[in-house]
């Protein structure tokens, strides 16, 4: 099996280091999780693992923790999204469709009558994704964000 090389000027690569922008909901000493700026619905959310892997297979052990960021954001996202449903989603290499090589799951909330917007198809309104953003940071468990 290849694996997808790592390229450190990825764009989440660029994100940890702040060298690029994102909308933040939640942070801990491993994970990182933002909205996403091309959502498929609103309140799509990025979980990023801060270690430095391009696909599922070259995460450390200790990177478990995307799971347990991945299971609280997902909660926070329903519930602010008001979401029967939620999506989650990871994808490893340009076959199965993964456009950023540095791991990433997708939390994306569904409802049964709304479609999904293409995977990294359209960008989203700032001022939009800040005022999801609070709605699911308010979500969070206490002492989550």
């Amino acid at each position: 099996m290849q694996a997808t090389s790592y390229d450190t000027n990825n764009p989440f690569a660029r994100i940890l280091r702040g060298e690029l922008p994102s909308i933040r909901v939640y942070e801990d000493e491993a994970t990182i999780a933002i909205m996403d700026i091309m959502p498929q619905a609103d309140g799509h959310v990025l979980v990023i693992p801060k270690e430095a892997a391009a696909e599922i297979f070259a995460l450390s052990e200790e990177s478990a923790a995307c799971i347990r960021t991945t299971k609280r954001v997902a909660a926070a996202v329903k519930a602010a999204m008001e979401a029967p449903g939620v999506m989650i989603a990871q994808f490893n290499g340009s076959a199965a469709g993964q456009t950023v090589p540095h791991v990433h799951f997708h939390i994306v909330p569904r409802h049964a009558d709304i479609p999904l917007k293409p995977h990294a198809g359209v960008p989203a309104d700032t001022g939009r994704l800040r005022e999801l953003a609070e709605r699911i940071v308010a979500a969070l468990p206490a002492g989550d964000a």
